[in-house]
């Protein structure tokens, strides 16, 4: 009777860990007769976030910082004791690689979209047929009521092609390195619907609905925050943070099976874990494989998911002839380029670079160009540095590069993603109970996202096991 119940945690990303943290301190508080396990496959926790340092510099392999009003990541950072160690981003122009030339980002706009009019009209990125359409988004009437509908669909038809294709496009997939034309907008930015449906034109409703900028002097603080040693210290602290034997490294889960009282989780590593509930915080097309028995999961292979690769290139500032006043720009599928971004790393965070020494960060694999990701580091980086040539001279080699590939790591929300995932859940209720789906293959993919879902599921499980 006195048998602690057990919990086992799939998956060591940032979600998971989360999860496992949150789980062990409500266990702690209340004391709770539950017991934690997490199981990773890899030989690493964190996932995609992965700090690498070397000579002095510190280069994110996979996300490099979180946005600072989303509270989760905010939140967590308070209860880990890192408030400290928080850097903020620096700030500058940032710019739009549109038919080949660099744009200033107009200032005065929200993800694309204009909140102030009048830097849109002075902007060279638009022609003047251009503007006059994205101006229709004042008369233009509501759509119609609809459960989903493309991102491309919806704002085309808000302020027509150039907008979308020269400003928002580029930002949007940039975010999830997908189509705009195939992401769902209700599982992505359901917001610009419901600010369509209350104020008729997006522009008017996000006048109406965005907190007026404070006036202050001097530079605006960046909107970004990170670590001093890097965002994967707070893996590392969550890391720590948990209780001992919680963790087990380099083993995947080959397969689940239901058993009349909970699940045995069989392990690569040959060893049988006993949960009275699981949560699943790995990919979703890693589902259908240890719950083979359950066709409903095949629902996931529906769901692609994209490659990306990032190029760090660290340079001595000699070899810069003509640097841009500026901490990055996107790329307008307009434009002959491969990369699809690039951050002058060493301007967004100055603490990632020592004294005289340049850090960019490029982005390659957008989801026409995916071979890209395949190719040997060497083409790789005479890609990126062909690329960058066309903006700045840059006349020596790189003092070193890294080069990260994340195969399959960018889920893609299409249109209908919110359908899927709720129908697949539904029958995991059903048929899985105790069983929680979560991370960022189903409701956002920054890390303050996955920090929520990891929050999230604690509740869940929780609820499932008090109930």
């Amino acid at each position: 009777m006195n048998e602690k119940k057990q919990i086992v945690i799939v998956g060591g990303g940032i979600t998971g860990l989360t999860a496992a943290y949150y789980l062990q301190k409500e266990i702690k508080a209340h004391q709770l007769p539950y017991n934690v396990k997490l199981v990773e496959a890899s030989e690493r926790l964190g996932g995609k976030i992965k700090t690498f340092k070397k000579d002095g510099f510190t280069i994110e392999r996979g996300p490099d910082s979180f946005l600072s009003r989303k509270r989760p990541a905010v939140k967590l950072a308070e209860e880990l004791g890192m408030t400290g160690e928080l850097v903020r981003n620096g700030t500058g122009q940032s710019y739009i690689m549109v038919q080949g030339k660099l744009h200033k980002m107009p200032s005065g706009s929200f993800m694309g979209i204009p909140t102030q009019v009048r830097p849109f009209l002075f902007s060279g990125i638009f022609s003047g047929k251009g503007k006059l359409r994205a101006g229709l988004d004042f008369v233009l009437p509501k759509g119609k009521e609809q459960t989903d509908q493309s991102l491309g669909q919806f704002f085309r038809r808000r302020f027509g092609n150039e907008l979308v294709e020269n400003l928002i496009e580029p930002l949007l997939s940039g975010i999830y390195a997908g189509d705009i034309d195939d992401m769902s907008l209700m599982a992505t930015f359901p917001n610009f619907y419901q600010l369509e449906q209350e104020h008729r034109s997006l522009v008017k409703g996000l006048q109406n609905t965005m907190p007026k900028p404070k006036k202050s002097k001097g530079k605006k603080p960046g909107m970004f925050f990170s670590f001093k040693d890097g965002l994967e210290s707070m893996v590392d602290r969550l890391a720590d943070e948990l209780e001992e034997h919680t963790i087990t490294l380099n083993a995947a889960v080959d397969h689940v099976e239901k058993k009349e009282h909970g699940y045995h989780l069989l392990l690569s590593n040959g060893e049988v874990k006993k949960a009275d509930t699981v949560i699943m915080a790995t990919p979703h097309y890693t589902l259908p494989k240890m719950f083979s028995q359950y066709d409903f999961f095949k629902r996931f292979k529906d769901i692609p998911a994209t490659s990306v690769a990032n190029v760090a290139l660290a340079f001595d500032k000699s070899a810069i002839d003509q640097d841009i006043d500026g901490t990055g720009y996107v790329v307008s599928r307009n434009s002959d380029f491969r990369i699809t971004a690039c951050t002058w790393t060493h301007k967004k965070w100055p603490n990632s670079t020592p004294d005289g020494k340049v850090l960019l960060r490029c982005y390659v694999g957008r989801p026409s160009d995916q071979e890209v990701v395949d190719l040997s580091d060497q083409e790789i980086i005479d890609i990126v540095l062909n690329d960058l040539n066309k903006t700045m001279n840059i006349n020596g080699e790189p003092e070193f590069s890294v080069i990260t590939r994340w195969k399959n790591a960018m889920p893609q929300y299409t249109v209908g993603h919110k359908e899927r995932i709720g129908e697949v859940r539904n029958m995991v209720n059903e048929q899985l109970p105790g069983v929680f789906l979560t991370g960022s293959s189903y409701e956002g993919i920054g890390v303050p996202d996955c920090i929520e879902q990891g929050e999230k599921a604690v509740a869940d499980v929780l609820t499932f096991l008090q109930g």
